[in-house]
């Protein structure tokens, strides 16, 4: 491989995260966002702490399963900040494993340039909040260009691959009006909701509160539906 690929998290098999199928998920370090509520925030903030898990092991433990997983989800972290990943990826598709890309949207030139070149079969993008900078970038942790969220939206909203688009709800920064504005940006598309999780979020302050409780959450679910 051309550039140097990390990987610092490897699940043999999955079933929560491809829809549909069993997936092996691998885990890229960093990410150029600081979620507040971020329940991966080791991998974001202190990456070196975790060992480097080599691509040749995971190729032969996918190639071990291949009767029983059949898909890779790549993940992170931020895949699409990550050298090397157009390389991860065809070696992916050189062993006839479809792969599912999961990004933040904040780099539509790559994601444009990996289905282009067809080393994806699906893409799933974190929808942080309502395309205002204020919003997005509060929800975000960082300063965001909401111009590249709504150009990486739109390049999958064409896209011929499986599209997912997902929000991670909070109490502090959505509501009802929030999820109806998000779905406005994607129409055609549900929108996947996931319910905060106070453990280990990034910002201290976010491990105090409480998530949606069920009937909240709920009724959210009911407008991310699409009609």
């Amino acid at each position: 491989m051309g550039a140097e690929t990390l990987i610092k998290g490897f699940i043999e098999a999955s079933f929560l995260d491809w829809p549909g199928r069993v997936a092996s998920v691998v885990f890229l370090p960093s990410c150029n966002l600081r979620c507040p509520y971020c329940h991966n925030s080791g991998l974001v903030l202190t990456p070196d702490n975790f060992d480097e898990i080599s691509i040749d092991g995971i190729l032969s433990g996918i190639e071990e399963n291949a009767g029983f997983v059949d898909g890779v989800v790549v993940t992170g972290g931020e895949p699409t900040v990550s050298g090397g990943l157009f390389e991860l990826l065809e070696r992916f598709r050189l062993m006839g494993m479809p792969v599912k890309l999961d990004t933040n949207g904040t780099r539509p030139e790559v994601i444009e340039n990996i289905i282009e070149n067809g080393l994806v079969s699906a893409v799933a993008m974190d929808v942080k909040a309502p395309l205002t900078a204020e919003e997005y970038s509060r929800a975000a942790g960082r300063e965001v260009d909401v111009t590249a969220i709504k150009e990486s939206i739109n390049l999958l909203l064409n896209a011929r691959a499986e599209v997912f688009f997902r929000t991670t709800v909070v109490p502090v920064l959505h509501d009802e009006g929030a999820i109806g504005r998000i779905m406005q940006e994607i129409p055609g598309h549900s929108l996947i909701l996931q319910n905060f999780r106070p453990d280990g979020a990034l910002d201290p302050q976010y491990r105090k509160m409480l998530p949606f409780e069920p009937e909240d959450f709920e009724k959210l679910k009911k407008i991310a539906i699409e009609k």
